[in-house]
């Protein structure tokens, strides 16, 4: 209940700052990305280095000794979750997931900072998340990092894990694309545009953290800049155009809509863990693409929490012990280091 307050507050405060036109409601919501921010430094366990993948930055965890024998590790891509237009890679709760993979599972993660809307809008985000794997899944990176090819998977939660479904997908329509990933864990993902009236939208749609109005928000601000704003200025999106965000077609890319893949990309993707929660509008989501990508034949772990709410796995820094966070977490962590 503090928590809701919190964030009902701020989304309050948000609404009456761009009435009055001081500052835009995005700008005022990345408060929560502004408090949660840490600088990820290397510890005795784990070394963070920040590079710059084909121009896109990135935040590089790795085990602080050096695998014995020539050992390769485990690789996890992770992406951050907030609709596109909030959050980072170097925000408390990312940063300490990032950590205890690296522990847990003697893995490299790479954490990407993708540019965000409302500045940048679709396709900017999946962009910079795709150039930045692309670059990272090419063998002599690999070998840097003592990364084993056979062994690399993409990850995120929510918006995230949009990102991640929508990188897997891509990648496997690349012909040119020579290492494949071996696993994508996808957490409360969202993955289509084209209902937003599903029964989880309905049954959830004032639950707390991410309402249906945030939800709505978030697509609006991902495709386009005509909303909220003074004076209004409408003008209806073309069916054609060179800007593939305000084209009615952008609904239904599978880059923002994964769900929306057919079978035939569909069927070549790597084994997936799909997690929902029943108090969450993105529940039916993820529960529609794994009946998807399992009726298509991929191997698919569904793991369905029935007092999960949205973003609950990124509330273990709050004061209060979500313990059903901390559940989340850990059979995430371990269906990576079963399958990967």
């Amino acid at each position: 209940m503090v928590t809701d307050c919190f964030f009902r507050s701020l989304s309050h405060l948000a609404d009456l700052s761009e009435l009055l036109g001081l500052k835009d409601y995005m700008g005022v919501m990345m408060f929560i990305t502004f408090v949660e921010g840490v600088v990820p430094v290397s510890d005795e366990r784990v070394r963070v280095t920040e590079e710059v993948f084909d121009g896109v930055e990135v935040v590089v965890y790795e085990p602080d000794q050096q695998g014995g024998d020539g050992e390769l590790r485990r690789a996890v891509v992770y992406l951050h979750g907030g609709g596109w237009c909030l959050g980072s890679s170097r925000m408390g709760p990312y940063d300490l997931l990032a950590r205890q993979m690296v522990s847990e599972l003697n893995a490299v993660v790479v954490s990407v900072e993708y540019r965000l809307a409302p500045e940048h809008h679709f396709p900017v985000p999946f962009e910079d998340v795709y150039r930045g794997v692309k670059h990272f899944l090419q063998r002599h990176v690999l070998a840097r990092y003592s990364v084993d090819p056979g062994r690399v998977a993409v990850s995120g939660d929510s918006a995230g894990g949009n990102l991640a479904a929508a990188v897997a997908q891509q990648l496997e329509q690349d012909p040119d694309q020579q290492v494949a990933l071996k696993a994508q864990a996808l957490l409360y993902p969202v993955l289509q545009a084209l209902d937003l009236n599903t029964p989880s939208y309905q049954q959830n749609q004032d639950m707390p953290i991410l309402p249906k109005t945030l939800m709505v928000r978030f697509w609006s601000e991902y495709f386009t800049s005509d909303n909220f704003h003074r004076p209004y200025k409408y003008s209806a999106p073309a069916a054609e155009s060179s800007d593939p965000s305000h084209t009615i077609a952008a609904i239904i890319d599978t880059r923002a809509s994964p769900l929306l893949a057919p079978d035939s990309m569909l069927r070549p993707l790597p084994k997936a863990y799909v997690l929902t929660c029943e108090y969450d509008v993105l529940r039916d989501d993820g529960v529609m693409y794994a009946m998807r990508l399992r009726r298509a034949g991929v191997d698919v772990t569904h793991e369905h929490y029935s007092a999960g709410f949205h973003g609950a796995l990124m509330f273990t820094l709050w004061p209060t012990d979500f313990k059903i966070g901390h559940r989340m977490k850990d059979n995430y962590i371990r269906w990576l280091k079963q399958n990967l």
